[in-house]
């Protein structure tokens, strides 16, 4: 039989609206081109498929057809419904569901072909104009026929009808467990090479968690990410997770600063957190990584910006509670909305579900922080390689939006190594690293802070010990005494000693100053008397210089007195006369 094809451009995409594919794809499935979906039970065939049609109905104005080969229509509506898709409201003109399945007459007589139903969809198409058509389960039919060769001609009857309708098609067929067995097995073993696109759904059990996965195997014309993909079946379908983000190039990096709760530890990273930072805050059981989150929601919330708290350990209430003995108020908050406490615990799956789970309720929130406590649960359920790599996309979707993050991570008191880094290994890729650790002096345990790295920052590099009161949170300042660090007891018994020290000293050195006093008094008295002394002196001396003056005057004067009264003037006037 001549095939015709007709030569249509895969440059142009049929988006998919599923969040993570058509990143993954470029653009989505190849326009006016045949795909082949596979996959084992449960691995989500038949709600891609849907939901492929149902975005293209609803966002992009095309019209689909869903020919179900193995469910009815009305348990898939039923189903989509769950997903909140509303499909009734785009029945019949934007979506049309066929029931197909296989009757019972049909299965005995085995002779049959897929020309008059395809007769009947085109005309459907023409009806309502439909550019995306959806055929499911199509091994269910192709299963009744009796040879290959049979098979074979259907399946080539269905593509070139579908390149010549130039429909974006979408095939779904069952996969076995083996990827390497089932993708070139008859009768689609040849239709691998047919398609221009090909997409294979694994769904296993790993460690007993439930992991999905999902890889684009060929798409021709196109560059695509060819590496598998962890995808999860939520509330609103479909969720592949990129294993990296595609691209942060155009993030923006901001410069302003959140503080974290803690006055001194803002000074010690230098005014707070980056906006849009990861922070990860570790430590052993009972060092207060809890109460350092609770205490950068509470700054948030008072900041007045959304916020949501995941605790994997706890209970919300009863982390509220808990936090509130330490003067974290975060029960007025959670009740007027702007924080929201959500008891992770409760959330079952693997690590990418709850990192779906994570995104999904932090956009209903619109948060502009999040709290993860603690992080390190994702290891525990999935394979650690796989939890780390969850842990790395969460990190790059919250810079991608902006989203200030804090997630804790719990490290092995037994092993106490903290070169050997955080459970996930995320520590290398966090902005801000604190880590709080005990110290054990003096028969008590006391906590400590240090702040590890601090991208950007002029941080602090001495360890601080954290105090817990009701008061609140606080560090308190270094104090070293022969070089080592001491907090606690210990601490405060050294503290006792020196302020007794301090003041036996400043006693002894009152004491010294009142002698000082006295003896400058005694000094002070002694001058005093000795000043009066010599201006006694001077003055006696100055009468004698008077007496001794007035005394030579006065013989003068008698000397000259008695010249006179012995007639001796005309001699003293030659004496007069001569002088002058």
């Amino acid at each position: 039989m001549k095939r015709k094809r007709l030569l249509t451009s895969v440059s142009s995409k049929a988006r998919t609206g599923i969040v993570g594919f058509d990143e993954i794809t470029c653009g989505g499935l190849p326009r006016g081109r045949t795909t082949l979906l596979e996959g084992g039970p449960g691995s989500g065939k038949t709600i891609f498929a849907l939901q492929f049609l149902v975005n293209g109905a609803r966002d992009c104005n095309e019209p689909g057809i869903f020919v179900a080969f193995e469910e009815t229509s009305k348990r898939i509506a039923a189903n989509a419904n769950a997903f909140g898709w509303n499909v009734a409201e785009l029945q019949p003109k934007k979506l049309y569901f066929v029931d197909a399945q296989p009757t019972p007459d049909l299965v005995q007589s085995g002779g049959f072909d897929l020309g008059g139903m395809l007769a009947a969809l085109g005309a459907q198409i023409k009806v309502m104009g439909a550019r995306r058509i959806v055929f499911d389960a199509l091994d269910i039919v192709l299963a009744l026929l009796p040879d290959m060769a049979s098979k074979r001609r259907e399946i080539y009857r269905l593509h070139d009808w579908l390149l010549e309708k130039e429909l974006t098609g979408l095939i779904t067929a069952k996969a076995g467990g083996d990827e390497a067995s089932s993708l070139y097995q008859e009768p689609f073993g040849f239709m691998q090479f047919m398609v221009d696109c090909a997409v294979l759904l694994n769904h296993s059990v790993s460690s007993g968690v439930s992991q999905r996965n999902l890889r684009v195997q060929k798409y021709r014309g196109s560059n695509f990410d060819e590496n598998e993909s962890p995808f999860v079946i939520g509330k609103g379908g479909f969720d592949v997770a990129l294993a990296r983000t595609v691209s942060r190039v155009d993030t923006n990096v901001s410069q302003e600063r959140v503080s974290s709760g803690v006055k001194r530890l803002d000074t010690m990273l230098g005014g707070g957190y980056y906006r849009g930072a990861s922070v990860l805050i570790t430590g052993f059981p009972g060092t207060a990584k809890t109460t350092l989150s609770g205490a950068f929601a509470e700054a948030a919330c008072k900041r007045g910006e959304r916020t949501i708290f995941f605790s994997f350990d706890s209970d919300g209430a009863e982390v509220v509670r808990n936090l509130s003995s330490v003067g974290i108020k975060l029960g007025r908050y959670v009740k007027t909305g702007l924080l929201r406490m959500i008891s992770a615990r409760t959330i079952s799956g693997s690590a990418e579900t709850l990192l779906v789970h994570i995104k999904t309720l932090s956009r209903e929130h619109n948060a502009r922080c999040v709290v993860i406590d603690p992080v390190s649960t994702l290891a525990k359920v999935g394979n650690e390689a796989t939890a780390h790599h969850v842990a790395e996309r969460l990190i790059d979707w919250s810079k991608s939006i902006g989203v200030t993050v804090v997630c804790t991570s719990l490290l092995n008191e037994m092993n106490g190594e903290l070169e050997g880094g955080t459970p996930l290994q995320i520590s290398t890729i966090a902005d801000t690293w604190i880590h709080l650790n005990y110290l054990v002096q003096a028969g008590e345990r006391n906590r400590g802070l240090s702040i590890i790295k601090s991208r950007g920052t002029s941080h602090s590099n001495q360890v601080r010990e954290l105090i817990l009161s009701d008061a609140g949170v606080t560090l308190a300042d270094i104090y070293t005494a022969g070089g080592e660090v001491l907090m606690g007891t210990l601490r405060w018994e050294k503290e006792s000693a020196e302020r007794v020290a301090n003041e036996v000293a400043d006693i002894a050195d009152k004491l010294k100053c009142v002698t000082l006093d006295a003896e400058e008094a005694v000094l002070e008295v002694r001058a005093k008397s000795l000043q009066t002394e010599l201006l006694a002196k001077q003055v006696e001396k100055t009468l004698l210089e008077r007496i001794t003056v007035s005394r030579k005057g006065e013989l003068s004067r008698g000397h000259v007195r008695m010249r006179e009264l012995r007639g001796a003037d005309a001699a003293i006037s030659r004496l007069q006369g001569r002088k002058a």
